[in-house]
């Protein structure tokens, strides 16, 4: 059996993790996260496919090229384009892959304007509020998908 790709897509500001706000974001680095990623995926059989940009329109062309490419779920970290994007809104709900939002911290207990989440409402569902084990416990989500 072919291992389940999983998309891990990670927008603006997250490349400066472990430096930017550790109190908030953790220490760990995005490429520690992706090392994590692909440990616990080895176990799941995911084949993780990591990337992270600065601009919304990669990620949304990420979005469909998951579809094409026949991915078992995204992994999607929107930063802070998780308050703004109705396009990233229509492109998860232009394709069928299910998308699990992911957040480091919990938007919630943050500053009022990040209470409202375009991409959790159309996501399969949120993961926040665990540091880079939100990372993990999304993945684990998506391989019982």
């Amino acid at each position: 059996m072919a291992s389940k790709l999983v998309y891990v897509l990670n927008g603006p500001n997250l490349n400066l993790l472990g430096r930017r706000e550790p109190g908030i974001y953790g220490s760990h680095t995005l490429d520690d996260i992706a090392a994590l990623l692909v440990e616990r995926g080895k176990d799941l059989d995911c084949e993780i496919e990591m990337r992270q940009s600065n601009h919304e329109g990669h990620l949304v062309d990420w979005l469909h090229e998951a579809q094409a490419d026949g991915a078992h779920a995204v992994l999607l970290n929107a930063g802070a384009y998780t308050h703004t994007s109705v396009a990233l809104l229509d492109a998860i709900r232009a394709i069928e892959v299910p998308v699990i939002e992911v957040h480091l911290s919990n938007p919630h207990t943050r500053e009022e304007f990040r209470h409202k989440s375009w991409i959790g409402m159309a996501a399969r569902g949120t993961i926040a509020g665990f540091g880079a084990k939100s990372y993990l416990l999304a993945l684990e989500a998506a391989a019982g998908l």
